[in-house]
């Protein structure tokens, strides 16, 4: 029995009858085409004619909607109701298709929205939930005209940005105050009765409690003690925070222990959260908490859970999924032509925490990746390889751009850092001083940018020591020398509660080091809510921190808890983040922002003011694929009978690729949880729906440029075309 089949036997609710009413009440037109058709096709074709009768004038829906590729000028020419015109057309044109839901373990979806209202309307069947009818009444309003897009004005977004204190806060840093005391109590309770028992972190005999007290404060501004005392068990975790977590999360946690999920929470970081909830402050951690505290999801998931990028499924000796013939599938993974990411054989390989969307909990559910710190520093053989690495960076013929990370670059031990960057730095004057002997048209890509993937600014940031800052200046004063001349450490801060007095210190170091930062955040749930994402954007720039991309949740039903859909990627997009749209006559001041790191807050200050914006969205809304690249291009083409929508993408053509995107074509996502039921969430959040009208209706989305500051720089000759290292 095919899908369609047993479709055709399952009855649908109560609900979903009494929403089916509303939709064919509010659509006379649809429920004479449904109630007349003899069959799906005809009732297919009936809408596919109404369509087009009743829209035909719309020219540019049904280019765009026939159109092979998607340009940002024809989007921008796109109404509101186009949007509708073409997912009813999308819809349509995309009947009967199955697809592999990952999301549920390989079932198949089936994407047919009007043969399941044609069923239901003759029937009584097709399965369809309350979540699908919801989807397709706001889908049908939004063609007549009677949902529009209304975007909100600054003023209210800047409400909405109100509502989300920082870490900079004195009010918040007292509040941690009070925390790190409570915790800084508990450890030593814990060493006093042995329970902790640990020869570099002890008392001398005779100490009084306040002398304890004093010595571990001491203790607490290094990284080191975080990292030994981090938490690893849901028990630990709960006494830290006055045994505030309810016993349903406990549950889950005591579940996920028993499943094999680490945990691994420092103190700093457990700091945090809020344990006394201030009234001006409610809510205001939940991205923090999000990340600490496992979901259900996620458990029931682990053991089941598949690789979200195709890049990640390496077989040793074989290209992987972009055609990238790699010299080691678990230290170098690359994407594009210009960049590959460098894992060391070190600390780096580990976090400072773990973060309960982490993209490679599939790698700690085959115990690839673990917290068991000791074992993963380098052993004599790492000198070797490294060099064997660089030399892949050395002879191909576009890597212009190294990211070192794991994990997490700022791990590893200030001696292993120092060392892998001195041996880059001398790959890189070997590569230029070979490109000398090439002619015009030959030359290979030169060594450009140098990235450190570090998650350690939010999560730890007493690692920033100045013995560290003093590295890394060291190195970019030697490195500019061999023609690199950008200096970038890469982070990712998920909320403006992470940006505190302690980041703010670390970040004055290594912008004085010349590095300048940029931040990645995962937009899940609760950094999706209205205001959060602009709030943390102004709050790092005030400290110094440029935002570099804003990512949908990836993943499938594993993170189906943090997931936002699409939709909400986008609104935020062209709704809150545009109070912070930079205006092209601003691009050359920002594009030397790299040049001058050490006067970086002042820049930022400077351009704000001069342009009077609160924030500058420096950031792209994306979605890492699970194909090759990043793209926020993309057409919802179906819907699954639960409601939840079927995302066709596009790869972003602004940049290069591998060639083998020619191939691929184009991909589709399935997203983890309806609209609706993403909305009900936000409500059990603390948010007002109504703030998000319009939400539905987003359908299309369209990559942003990119902003100049994040472009390589001009060579002074001409690289060759030719591809290295490749295989299609």
């Amino acid at each position: 029995m095919t899908e369609n089949e047993k479709l055709d036997r399952i009855a649908i609710s109560v609900r979903s009858h009494r929403l089916l009413r509303v939709l064919l009440r509010e659509n006379p037109m649809l429920e004479t085409i449904m109630r007349e058709s003899k069959n799906e096709i005809e009732a297919q074709l009936g809408v596919k004619n109404w369509i087009h009768s009743e829209h035909g004038s719309r020219k540019d829906a049904f280019r765009f909607q026939t159109d092979m590729v998607t340009r940002l000028e024809n989007f921008e020419k796109l109404s509101w109701n186009d949007y509708a015109i073409i997912r009813i057309l999308d819809y349509i044109d995309h009947a009967g298709i199955e697809y592999p839901d990952r999301n549920l373990r390989g079932e198949i979806a089936v994407s047919n929205p009007i043969r399941l209202i044609w069923l239901a309307v003759i029937k009584g069947t097709g399965g369809a939930k309350p979540e699908f009818f919801i989807d397709m009444i706001e889908l049908f309003r939004q063609l007549r005209g009677e949902s529009n897009q209304v975007v909100p004005d600054r003023d209210t977004v800047e409400r909405w940005m109100d509502r989300y204190p920082s870490g900079l806060d004195p009010r918040i840093v007292e509040l941690r105050k009070e925390n790190r005391d409570r915790i800084i109590s508990l450890i030593i309770e814990k060493i006093d009765t042995g329970e902790i028992n640990d020869g570099k972190y002890s008392f001398p005999e005779g100490l009084t409690q306040e002398q304890k007290q004093e010595t571990v404060r001491q203790w607490w501004d290094s990284y080191k003690f975080h990292l030994r005392f981090a938490f690893r068990s849901p028990d630990m975790l709960n006494e830290m925070v006055g045994h505030s977590l309810d016993p349903d999360t406990m549950r889950i946690l005591y579940d996920a222990e028993k499943a094999g999920i680490p945990f691994f929470v420092n103190p700093y970081y457990l700091s945090l959260l809020h344990v006394r909830v201030p009234y001006f402050a409610i809510g205001a951690d939940l991205a923090i908490r999000h990340y600490i505290v496992y979901s259900r999801q996620l458990v029931d998931e682990f053991g089941h859970i598949v690789a979200w990028e195709k890049e990640d499924e390496v077989i040793p000796g074989k290209p992987n999924a972009a055609g990238w013939v790699l010299p080691s599938y678990n230290n170098i993974h690359r994407r594009y032509p210009e960049v590959a990411i460098l894992i060391p054989d070190s600390m780096g390989r580990a976090c400072g925490g773990l973060c309960s969307s982490c993209q490679r909990m599939f790698d700690f559910q085959r115990g690839n990746l673990n917290f068991d710190l000791e074992k993963l520093r380098p052993t004599e053989k790492w000198p070797a390889k490294l060099t064997t690495l660089l030399k892949y960076f050395e002879e191909d013929t576009q890597l212009r751009d190294i990211l070192i990370t794991g994990g997490d670059a700022l791990m590893s031990s200030d001696e292993t850092i120092g060392k892998m960057l001195d041996a880059i730095c001398e790959m890189a004057m070997r590569k230029a001083k070979r490109n000398k002997e090439r002619a015009e048209g030959e030359k290979m890509a030169e060594i450009q940018r140098i990235r450190l993937g570090t998650r350690m600014l939010a999560y730890l940031p007493q690692r920033i020591t100045p013995d560290l800052a003093a590295i890394l200046g060291d190195f970019r004063q030697k490195a500019q020398k061999a023609g690199i001349s950008q200096f970038i450490i890469q982070t990712h801060f998920e909320s403006p509660m992470e940006v505190t007095p302690e980041v703010k210190v670390a970040v004055q170091q290594l912008v004085k080091a010349g590095w300048i930062i940029t931040n990645q955040l995962v937009f899940s749930a609760a950094a999706s809510r209205r205001g959060h994402t602009a709030k943390l954007r102004q709050v790092l720039n005030d400290v110094g921190i440029l935002s570099y991309y804003t990512f949908t949740v990836k993943g499938y039903m594993e993170n189906n808890f943090n997931f936002a859909p699409n939709a909400r990627i986008v609104q935020e997009q062209l709704e809150e983040k545009i109070i912070g749209k930079i205006d092209r006559q601003h691009y050359d001041t920002i594009r030397h922002f790299p040049d001058n790191a050490e006067d970086i807050v002042g820049n930022i200050n400077a351009l704000r003011r001069f342009a009077g914006i609160p924030f500058l969205g420096t950031d792209r809304n994306v979605l890492n694929l699970p194909g090759v690249g990043k793209s926020l291009t993309f057409r919802v083409v179906g819907i699954t009978r639960y409601g939840r929508r079927i995302l066709q993408f596009d790869h972003d053509i602004t940049r290069s690729h591998s060639p083998i995107i020619n191939k691929m074509g184009k991909m589709i996502i399935i997203e983890s949880k309806s609209i609706h039921e993403y909305l009900r969430q936000l409500e059990e959040l603390g948010e007002d729906p109504k703030e998000y009208d319009g939400l539905f209706g987003y359908s299309i989305g369209q990559t942003e440029p990119r902003v100049p500051i994040y472009e390589y720089p001009e060579y002074p000759f001409t690289i060759t075309k030719e591809l290295s290292n490749i295989e299609i």
